[in-house]
């Protein structure tokens, strides 16, 4: 079995991307996303520690340390970026101008419930935005690996960790492949380079379904 790696996943998830758009890049993997947007996609964007029209890593002559994203990396800008507060980046947020985000995920259930903020037992800085962006945008794609390190599914059934949001991902990118949340279960939209419908169904808890 093969697979895509962090790289291609994101590549995948840019293909999620729709000219005009604003669009909302959670930490890690998602945050690759700004290196493959499509060529003639223009899409802005946006970040939750006040930075609207992000552009993708800077080469090692470019790197500004105070430009950064919300997982403290640094960025570059652009000649439309603009800087507030973060009370405005939320309430941009939370006003439903946000048209799409791309989050990483601990855990996804068949019913679209997101675990992505905490693991019990564990030091968290906070929960961060995840909770407000997973109300207030209009689609969200998550992007993950398909199991955990143990080899254990993160597609389940039911979360087992605290919920970040209730019946909120409409897609998952996976290193096996692209996932629709239906009624019903989790259905295979796309599998990646390698992978077959078993090595999916051996990775995955949550049903699939047609």
């Amino acid at each position: 079995m093969a697979g895509w790696d962090r790289n291609q996943m994101a590549a995948r998830a840019a293909q999620e991307l729709e000219d005009g758009t604003y669009v909302n890049l959670g930490i890690g993997i998602p945050t690759l996303v700004s290196n493959y947007i499509p060529e003639g996609v223009d899409v802005t964007l946006q970040s939750e520690n006040g930075m609207l029209g992000m552009g993708p890593f800077p080469t090692d002559d470019e790197i500004d340390a105070d430009l950064i994203n919300a997982g403290k990396q640094t960025i570059t800008e652009m000649d439309r970026t603009s800087y507030f507060s973060s009370a405005d980046s939320f309430a941009m947020i939370r006003g439903g101008h946000i048209a799409l985000s791309i989050l990483g995920a601990m855990e996804v259930s068949e019913q679209g419930d997101l675990a992505n903020w905490m693991i019990p037992g564990k030091l968290v800085k906070g929960m961060g935005g995840a909770m407000d962006l997973v109300a207030g945008v209009r689609r969200v794609v998550v992007i993950m690996d398909h199991t955990n390190k143990k080899g254990e599914s993160k597609l389940l059934k039911q979360c087992s960790l605290p919920l970040t949001g209730s019946k909120v991902v409409d897609r998952v990118i996976s290193n096996l492949g692209v996932f629709d949340i239906v009624d019903g279960g989790i259905k295979v939209v796309e599998m990646a380079d390698g992978v077959s419908l078993d090595d999916v169904k051996a990775a995955t808890e949550a049903a699939l379904v047609s």
